[in-house]
Parts: structure tokens; C-alpha cells; sequence
């Protein structure tokens, strides 16, 4: 979604809603829910608040945030986003990958929602169609999926005699189940056995890893997951 239109949103949310009655409702709010930790998306918020800044919002002076923290927990994203509706957030804005956006969807269907997600927001459910969301939800997706057949080419193209490739999916994203169809159509495409692991905690790793040292796997694929990040 257009910067202007996101601006927009706010402002419809901001300044034409306290106008209906100012003493008897609450200052609106931004709700920022992430599937990530605040000290690594950093980076992330400073961009988010230069943007509101240039249409002239500005955090603690015309503009309150709640920011919610899963983390890298995706089972606490639901709660946390519940907290958001129970502040009546004027607008949520859900960021860190479809966990996020699916977990803000699924508690609200009135208050708008903008995401960000590596996957098709329409075969993950979150939008009906990418020309017209019919719902509550818009926002930018990046369509990873698109691109798992030039990653397996970039792969043969390094190591010319491979012929088994790992996939690192995180079981607990709702987009794992169409990470790993899309690779495996790719993997199938370029004569390539393609093994699964999975890691949902930070030890899980040590035995993806372990794994492909003992199967002697050529390569590695790690989808694209908030947490991997």
C-alpha cells in the first residue's frame, strides 16, 4: 500500500473520529504488534515513525503507540493482539510476517489492519484478492515464494554436483505449509531431492544443523521466517 494511503488511514482514524465527540472518547491509538523483539526492529520503527512524522504525526506529541512484542513467540501473538482491540486501537499495524497479520485478523474484523508479509496474502487467507482486500486488511507483500526456483538455480550454479537440498521452515508460521509446496515444485523442476527440517526454538537449531552434516546435504534453503531473522 502507497505511503499516501497509509497516511490517509491514520488521518481518517486521528482527526475526523476524535471529532465526533472528544470528552466522551478516548484518545485513539496506534496498535503496533510485531512477532519480533523491539531491540531488532529498531531499524524497523524508526522508518515506521519518519513516515508518520512526514504526514505529520508525531509519537507523544499529537500521536500515542502501544507497541505489543511477541518476540519470536508466535503462540503469544493472539493474546497480544487482543490487548490492541481491548485498547481500541484505531488502526493496527502488523508487522514481522504473516504471523502478525493472521493473529490481528483473526481478533478483529472492523478495526483496519496493515500488514507486511513474505507470502500471498491471498492463498494465506489474509486478503480475498490483491486488487481488492474485502476486508479489513491491506498492506505489502513481498511474494518470497515467487523466487524458491532461482534460488535452487543459484545453488546448482555454486555447487554444480549437488543433488539434496535442506529446507529450514519454522513449524509454528502459517506460511510453512506453502513454503515448502513451492519448494518442493522447484526442487522437483531441477532434479533435486529436497529434505525438511524444522526449527521453532533457537536450540532447535543445533540439531537442523547437526542434521545436515550427518545426511551430508548439499545446500542449505532457509525460508523466510521472522524468526530466522
Amino acid at each position: 500500500m502507497k505511503r499516501r494511503n497509509f497516511v490517509f488511514l491514520l488521518g481518517s482514524a486521528f482527526v475526523v473520529l476524535p471529532r465526533v465527540s472528544r470528552a466522551q472518547q478516548p484518545r485513539p491509538i496506534i496498535g503496533f504488534l510485531s512477532s519480533r523483539s523491539a531491540g531488532e526492529s529498531a531499524s524497523v520503527v524508526a522508518a515506521f515513525l519518519q513516515g508518520l512524522k512526514e504526514g505529520g504525526y508525531v509519537e507523544g506529541q499529537n500521536l500515542p503507540i502501544e507497541y505489543r512484542w511477541a518476540e519470536g513467540r508466535y503462540d503469544r501473538l493472539p493474546t497480544l493482539a487482543a490487548e490492541l482491540v481491548d485498547r481500541h486501537a484505531a488502526v493496527i499495524v502488523a508487522v514481522g510476517g504473516e504471523p502478525s497479520a493472521l493473529a490481528a485478523k483473526a481478533v478483529t474484523s472492523t478495526i483496519p489492519i496493515v500488514f507486511t508479509t513474505g507470502g500471498d496474502p491471498v492463498k494465506l487467507s489474509l486478503v480475498a484478492s490483491l486488487a481488492r482486500t474485502g476486508n479489513n486488511l491491506t498492506g505489502v507483500a513481498l511474494l518470497f515464494a515467487e523466487v524458491q526456483a532461482k534460488r535452487l538455480q543459484m545453488l546448482q550454479e555454486l555447487v554444480p554436483a549437488i543433488t539434496a537440498v535442506a529446507l529450514l521452515v519454522n513449524p509454528t508460521n502459517a506460511a510453512t505449509d506453502q513454503d515448502v509446496r513451492e519448494m518442493e515444485v522447484a526442487a522437483r523442476s531441477h532434479g533435486l531431492q529436497l529434505q525438511l527440517l524444522k526449527a521453532a526454538t533457537d536450540t532447535d537449531f543445533d540439531t537442523a544443523f547437526a542434521t545436515i552434516l550427518e545426511r551430508r546435504v548439499g545446500g542449505l534453503i532457509v525460508a523466510q521466517d521472522p524468526f530466522f531473522s
